[in-house]
């Protein structure tokens, strides 16, 4: 079983993380997860935190000689603006000569998480509820998505919207995936394709549109937020369950993806729009083709019943705009009791590219998981032993 956590502030010294559950024998470097944390950082509409940090991995256990060692994996991430904040984020000291926050953001968690743990300073719940703990995060999956991709299962994703900016062409980007994903590496495809535009959208016309808005709306001091789409392929049929609801792959996969910051919504293939449709018009027919049984369509993105049917696995993640704005909105100082405006703390304008990376990453254990629910061994040569690649 695959698990991980991770520990760490924004503007703390460090981000740690543990993952444990990988079996040995898995080739991984730093410089792979490098890449992955890399990819995160990048998107049109980023704020200045990017210019500061660039992202690097410490793997300081569970890996020897460029191969996991089958015990727990121990990772860290420097914060390069740590050295900025060492006097309000001290280690020891009771900190009364730094100022406290008592006006929280509409939209931010810096209201509930300061009455849910009793914190006089917001400062305390502004800093782990950050989005820059999903670096870590990235760090710690692209390690369970390694795993995967050895195995010939492979993530990848790509923006679909960004503000009311979004791909109306659906077939013709449908049809540049599929003629993606026939290739060897299959959705990575997709990825490195997206990577090439600043938005991650695969339609370059509507790509420059999105940037155009974001343009704009940072000088309007606004945030805009998004969808985005992952897929998956090469996973085979029957990962997952269907006699637990805990173990139904759908809900877990929608679990991962509504643990990012800021993501409000799920849905699994065409889900939404099916529930406009009638049933004839949803449901994916079968045929056989050279002998093997075939799908006509998938609107069910590739899982039926919480267990994976051998199609495409798509998934489809709603991001709510950025709750920092530099235009505030009204708040109230809690020490005060007055209405003011909202705080503004340095934020990006849109990170819905970034956040597509995210969640490329964080489904990569629950996959990996189910992967090895049915085909598990202690070592990647024990797992090849039972696993036979669908062909």
């Amino acid at each position: 079983m695959i698990r991980y956590l991770t520990a760490g502030e924004s503007h703390g010294q460090a981000l740690v993380g543990v993952i444990e559950g990988i079996p040995a024998g898995l080739p991984i470097s730093a410089d792979y997860i490098n890449h992955q944390l890399w990819r995160r950082q990048q998107g049109y509409g980023r704020g200045g935190r990017m210019r500061i940090e660039s992202d690097t991995v410490e793997v300081l256990s569970g890996v020897r000689f460029g191969k996991t060692m089958g015990s727990p994996i121990s990772l860290m991430i420097r914060n390069k603006d740590w050295q900025n904040w060492t006097q309000k984020m001290a280690i020891d000291g009771d900190g009364r000569s730094i100022e406290k926050i008592s006006v929280p953001r509409p939209g931010h968690v810096d209201f509930a998480g300061a009455r849910k743990y009793a914190f006089d300073d917001i400062r305390n719940t502004i800093e782990r509820g950050s989005a820059r703990e999903t670096a870590m995060r990235v760090a710690c999956c692209t390690i369970a998505r390694k795993l995967l991709e050895d195995f010939g299962i492979f993530i990848g994703s790509h923006v679909l919207s960004i503000g009311p900016v979004k791909v109306a062409d659906r077939t013709r980007i449908d049809k540049l995936i599929r003629n993606l994903t026939t290739a060897l590496c299959g959705a990575y495809k997709t990825t490195e394709e997206a990577d090439k535009s600043e938005v991650r959208i695969l339609d370059e016309a509507v790509s420059k549109k999105a940037i155009a808005l974001i343009k704009r709306t940072k000088k309007l001091g606004n945030t805009l937020g998004g969808v985005f789409e992952v897929i998956v392929t090469g996973a085979p049929i029957g990962l997952g369950s269907y006699v637990h609801y805990d173990r139904k792959l759908d809900g877990l996969f929608a679990q991962a993806l509504m643990s990012i910051h800021a993501v409000k919504g799920v849905e699994i293939g065409s889900g939404f729009a099916n529930a406009a449709e009638f049933g004839s018009k949803v449901h994916d027919g079968f045929d056989v083709r050279i002998g093997k049984v075939i799908r006509t369509s998938n609107r069910a993105g590739g899982m039926e019943g919480g267990v994976t049917n051998g199609e495409m696995i798509v998934l489809h993640a709603a991001m709510k705009p950025i709750s920092t704005l530099a235009n505030p909105l009204q708040s109230v100082d809690l020490r005060k009791m007055k209405t003011v405006d909202a705080r503004y703390e340095r934020s990006d304008v849109c990170a819905v590219p970034a956040c597509s990376v995210i969640g490329e990453a964080v489904i990569a254990p629950v996959l990996a998981n189910a992967f090895l629910e049915k085909f598990g061994g202690d070592s990647v040569k024990e797992i090849r032993s039972r696993y036979k690649k669908p062909g």
